[in-house]
């Protein structure tokens, strides 16, 4: 893959982040306080629907969650056989 591949040559990442509020029972909107984002971008970015992430709001992001990046973000590999399973 050479540094100019398209989205379709990646493999899909999975945002973590519900899970991860649920999992230490906080809430999405202590999180954007927290971040200083709006809940609608948070829910944006929990939904994958984003492009990127700042470094700089992903630290603040596993800051008040306690975690690392890998706990947040992780790389799903896409069934490219065409099979359902």
């Amino acid at each position: 893959m050479t540094a100019t591949a398209s989205c379709e040559d990646r493999m899909p990442i999975e945002v973590r982040l519900k899970v991860l509020l649920a999992e230490r029972k906080r809430t999405a909107r202590e999180l954007a306080a927290h971040v200083g984002i709006t809940e609608s971008n948070l829910s944006l970015l929990s939904s994958g629907k984003v492009n990127g992430i700042r470094f700089k709001t992903l630290q603040a992001i596993c800051e008040f969650l306690e975690c690392q990046p890998g706990d947040l973000l992780t790389s799903t590999p896409e069934d490219t056989s065409g099979k359902d399973t």
